[in-house]
C-alpha cells in the first residue's frame, strides 16, 4: 500500500506543473521569504563565495556579512545537485532530461542546431575547446559569460532576483530591469541569432 503511494507520488511530481500550480507555491515561497526578511537571487551568491575566499580584501563591494547569506547559497547548491540527482537517478529514468517544445526544435534546427530527443539542443561551438579560440565561440562563451555576469551585477541582481524577489517585494526598479531581461531576449532572438547562425 505505502510502496504504492510512493510510485504514484513519484509519477505525479516527475510530470511538468502547470503554471496554476507552480505559481502559487512560487508565490507562497517568496511570502515566507519576506516574512522572514530575505530576498533571493542566484546572482548574489557568487559575491557570497567571493567575499568567503578573502576577496574583501581587495574590494569594498565584498565587504560585508556574508555569513548571513549562507542560506542563499544552500539554496542554489540544493538546486544544482538536488535537480542532477533527482534527474538521473529517481525522476528521468529514460533519460529524458530535456523537454523542448516541437516549434523551439524546429526553430533552432533553422538556425542550424544539432538536437537529439530528451537532450538539450546544442551546436558544437558551445561545448568544444577548438572552437573557443574562433571569433564566433570567443564571442559567445566569453562575451557572453562576462555581459551575464557583469550584467546581473551592474543591474543589482539576476532573472531570479528582479524577477521573483524584487517583483514579489513591488520594487520599481526591479520592473525596469525584467523589461530589460525580456527586451534583451527578444533582440537575441530575432536579430543577433540570426545575424550569427547557422554555424559554417
Amino acid at each position: 500500500m505505502l510502496l504504492n503511494i510512493l510510485i504514484d507520488l513519484k509519477d505525479l511530481i516527475s510530470q511538468p506543473w502547470p503554471w496554476y500550480v507552480a505559481g502559487p507555491m512560487l508565490a507562497i515561497l517568496m511570502f515566507i521569504l519576506l516574512y522572514f526578511g530575505h530576498e533571493f537571487g542566484i546572482s548574489e551568491n557568487f559575491r557570497i563565495m567571493c567575499a568567503a575566499d578573502g576577496a574583501d580584501q581587495l574590494n569594498e563591494f565584498f565587504k560585508f556579512d556574508w555569513k548571513s547569506g549562507g542560506w542563499n547559497l544552500m539554496v542554489a547548491l540544493g538546486a544544482v545537485f538536488g535537480g542532477y540527482i533527482v534527474s538521473h537517478y529517481f525522476l528521468s529514468p529514460s533519460g529524458n532530461y530535456a523537454n523542448v517544445s516541437p516549434a523551439t526544435v524546429n526553430s533552432l534546427e533553422q538556425l542550424g542546431f544539432k538536437f537529439e530527443n530528451g537532450k538539450v539542443p546544442l551546436v558544437p561551438y558551445f561545448y568544444d575547446w577548438q572552437y573557443l579560440f574562433t571569433w564566433r565561440g570567443f564571442l559567445i562563451i566569453v562575451g557572453g559569460g562576462f555581459l551575464v555576469g557583469f550584467g546581473a551585477r551592474y543591474a543589482g541582481g539576476c532573472t531570479s532576483g528582479h524577477a521573483i524577489s524584487g517583483l514579489s517585494a513591488l520594487q520599481f526598479p526591479s520592473l525596469i530591469a525584467v523589461i530589460g531581461f525580456f527586451l534583451g531576449g527578444l533582440l537575441m532572438t530575432w536579430v543577433v541569432f540570426p545575424m550569427m547562425f547557422p554555424w559554417k
